[in-house]
C-alpha cells in the first residue's frame, strides 16, 4: 500500500532542506545519475530503501542469481580507467561479484555521502509556485528539489501470488527478491518453489542439490537457454579492453544493446539444415548469448512461422534432456513465441527434473487454492513443506514508480494518469509532471536491452538536458501532451508489428491481476531509440516546453 504524507501546504518550510536534485534509488542507474549530476555542480540527495547500494544486485541474492548479459558488456563505460581496472571472473557474473563491482564504483567515485539508505520515498508533490518538488520519506525527511529523478529500476517491486493463507504457514517462506543476507540452508528440507521464470530457473537447480524433496509449481513453462557459463580467459578480457571504445560504440548502435552481426535473411529463407545447424551451434557454443540466439535471423520476433522453427528446436532439446516424457512435455512452452517473454538463461535447469528428489506440478491443470499451515493445497491435493520459495517476479516497470505518491500539476496523481497504462514521452518524461525524469521508464527499450547501455544513455541524456536548461536560465522542462500522445501511440504501433503482444507476459503487465494490458517497453531497438533521443535534444528539446 502506498504511504501518503502531508501535501506541501502542510509542510513546515523551516524543516525542509533544499537540494538541486533528488534521485530515488541507488542501483546502477541511481549511482551513475548521482555521479553525473555532481559533475555538473548540482547538490544531490539519493534515497535508497535497502540497507546497501546495488538495487537489483543488492536485493536479489538468492542462490544462483546471475546476470544474463556478458560481464564485459554489463559494465559502466563512462570512465575509461574504471573499464580497465576492474577484472571480471566469469562470462555471466554472479550476484556477489556484481555487488562487489557496484560497491567499488560507489567508493571509487565517493558517492556514499550523498546516499541515505533504509529510506523509502513515499511522496513527491510538485509545487507549481516554487517550480520545485516537495519530497517526503518514511523516515520523516522533507526535501525541496528542482529535479526529481526516478531511478527505481524496472524490476524492483516484487509481488506474491494471489493465494490466501500465507500468514498461517508454519514453515519458513522467502521471496527471491527479498532474500536474507545471511542466506538459507535447505539441507534435508521439503521445499516448494513457486514460479519458473528467470529467478526460478536459477534457484531451482541449487535448491535441488540440498533439499530432501523439491516440488516446483509451474504455471507457464519458459524457454530456457543454456548459459554455458565459464571463467573468463584473461587474454580474452585483455583483448576486449584493448578495443573497448569500438565495442561500446557497436553496443550503443545495436538492437538489444549488445552488438551482433546484422542478419540479412529471415529464418524461412535458408535451407532447413542450415537453420538447424545455426541453432545447434548457438545452443552448444560456450560463448553464446540470448542475443546471438535471437539475432541469427532478422524476423524471429516478427514472423510466427520463423519463430516456430527456433521454438521447436528448443522443445526438441528439452525432450532430449528430460528423461520422463510426461515431465518433458510439461516443461515445453507452446503458448508463446520464443522471445515474446523474456527468455531465461539456465545451468542444469532441465537436467534437474531428472533428479529423484524433484517433482513438477502444473498449476494450470491443478491451480493453487491455498497456503495451509502445513504447506500448499492445489485443486487436487495438499502438499506438506518445511519451506516455500516464491520466485513470482515483479510488478514490472510501472510498479516501482507508482509505489511513490507522485503528484504533478494541479495535484494530478501519476497513478490516475496511468490508470489505463503508462503514458510517457520517450520513456523519460510525463506531461504535467515538470522536471520529473524516469530512468529506463516505460516507453523506452529498457528490459528489451542490455540494461547498462540503456541506463547510461538515459542518465547522459538527462544530464545534458539539465545542463542545457541551466545554460539557458530555464527553470522547468516538461513533455507536451501532444508529444506524449504521439510517443505512446508510436510505441504501441511498433509493438503490434511484432510477436511481443501475443504473449501473456510481464512486458504486458499480464502477471499482475487488474493491471492494464499494455506493452510497456519500446521494441524498435536501442540504436534507433538513441538516435531519436539525440534528434529531440539537437532540435532544442522538441516535444518539451522549457520555461523560466
Amino acid at each position: 500500500m502506498t504511504q501518503t504524507s502531508p501535501g506541501p501546504q502542510q509542510v513546515d518550510e523551516a524543516s525542509t532542506r533544499e537540494v538541486d536534485a533528488v534521485v530515488v534509488g541507488a542501483g546502477l542507474s541511481g549511482l551513475y545519475m548521482l555521479h553525473k549530476l555532481r559533475g555538473l555542480g548540482l547538490s544531490v540527495q539519493v534515497y535508497e530503501r535497502d540497507a546497501g547500494v546495488g538495487g537489483t544486485w543488492f536485493a536479489n541474492r538468492y542462490p544462483g542469481a546471475r546476470v544474463d548479459v556478458k560481464s564485459m558488456d554489463y559494465a559502466y563505460s563512462f570512465d575509461a580507467e574504471l573499464e580497465q581496472e576492474w577484472e571480471w571472473t566469469e562470462k555471466y557474473p554472479a550476484q556477489e561479484e556484481l555487488l562487489r563491482y557496484i560497491e567499488h564504483v560507489a567508493d571509487r567515485f565517493d558517492l556514499r555521502p550523498h546516499i541515505r539508505l533504509r529510506t523509502r520515498v513515499t511522496e513527491a508533490v510538485f509545487d507549481e509556485g516554487a517550480g520545485r518538488w516537495r519530497v517526503g520519506t518514511d523516515r520523516g525527511d522533507r526535501v525541496s528539489a528542482q529535479y526529481l529523478i526516478m531511478a527505481t529500476g524496472c524490476l524492483s517491486a516484487s509481488r506474491l501470488p494471489e493465494v490466501p493463507g500465507l500468514e498461517g504457514f508454519r514453515g519458513d517462506w522467502y521471496h527471491t527478491a527479498q532474500w536474507p543476507e545471511e542466506g538459507v540452508d535447505f539441507t534435508g528440507k521439503r521445499v516448494a518453489v513457486i514460479g519458473t521464470a528467470s529467478s526460478g530457473v536459477q534457484v531451482i537447480p541449487l535448491i535441488a542439490e540440498r533439499a530432501a524433496q523439491l516440488t516446483v509449481f509451474q504455471r507457464t513453462p519458459n524457454f530456457v537457454i543454456p548459459a554455458n557459463n565459464h571463467p573468463l580467459d584473461p587474454d580474452d578480457q585483455r583483448s576486449v579492453k584493448a578495443r573497448y571504445a569500438e565495442v561500446r560504440k557497436a553496443n550503443r548502435e545495436s538492437g538489444f544493446g549488445v552488438a551482433f552481426p546484422e542478419a540479412t535473411k529471415g529464418a524461412m529463407e535458408v535451407p532447413d539444415q542450415e537453420r538447424h545447424d545455426y541453432y545447434r551451434k548457438v545452443w552448444y557454443d560456450k560463448d553464446n548469448s540470448l542475443v546471438s540466439l535471437l539475432s541469427g535471423y532478422n524476423d524471429l520476433i516478427l514472423s510466427k512461422d520463423s519463430n516456430d522453427t527456433i521454438a521447436q528446436f528448443v522443445r526438441d532439446r528439452i525432450a532430449e534432456v528430460v528423461e520422463d516424457p510426461e515431465v518433458a512435455e510439461q516443461l515445453q512452452p507452446w503458448d508463446h513465441p520464443l522471445g515474446a517473454k523474456r527468455p531465461c538463461l539456465g545451468t542444469n535447469y532441465y537436467e534437474t527434473f531428472n533428479r529423484p528428489n524433484v517433482s513438477l506440478v502444473n498449476v494450470r491443470k491443478t491451480p493453487l487454492t491455498e497456503i495451509t499451515p502445513a504447506g500448499i493445497r492445489t485443486s487436487e491435493k495438499e502438499f506438506a513443506f518445511d519451506a516455500v520459495v516464491f520466485a513470482t517476479g515483479f510488478d514490472a516497470m510501472t510498479g516501482p514508480l507508482l509505489a511513490v505518491d507522485i503528484r504533478g500539476r494541479d495535484g494530478a496523481r501519476l497513478t490516475e494518469r496511468w490508470a489505463e497504462g503508462p503514458r510517457t514521452y520517450l520513456g523519460l518524461a510525463v506531461a504535467g509532471f515538470p522536471n520529473l525524469f524516469t530512468i529506463t521508464g516505460p516507453g523506452s527499450p529498457s528490459v528489451l536491452s542490455n540494461m547498462m547501455v540503456s541506463i547510461e544513455q538515459h542518465v547522459e541524456w538527462v544530464g545534458d538536458a539539465i545542463a542545457a536548461m541551466r545554460a539557458q536560465g530555464k527553470r522547468t522542462i516538461e513533455a507536451t501532451a501532444d508529444a506524449e500522445d504521439f510517443w505512446t501511440r508510436h510505441v504501441d504501433e511498433v509493438a503490434q508489428a511484432t510477436l511481443y503482444p501475443t504473449a501473456d507476459s510481464w512486458y504486458m503487465g499480464s502477471n499482475v491481476p487488474g493491471k492494464p494490458q499494455v506493452f510497456m517497453p519500446y521494441p524498435a531497438g536501442v540504436g534507433l531509440y538513441r538516435q531519436t533521443c539525440d534528434e529531440v535534444a539537437a532540435a532544442g528539446y522538441n516535444g518539451f516546453e522549457l520555461a523560466e
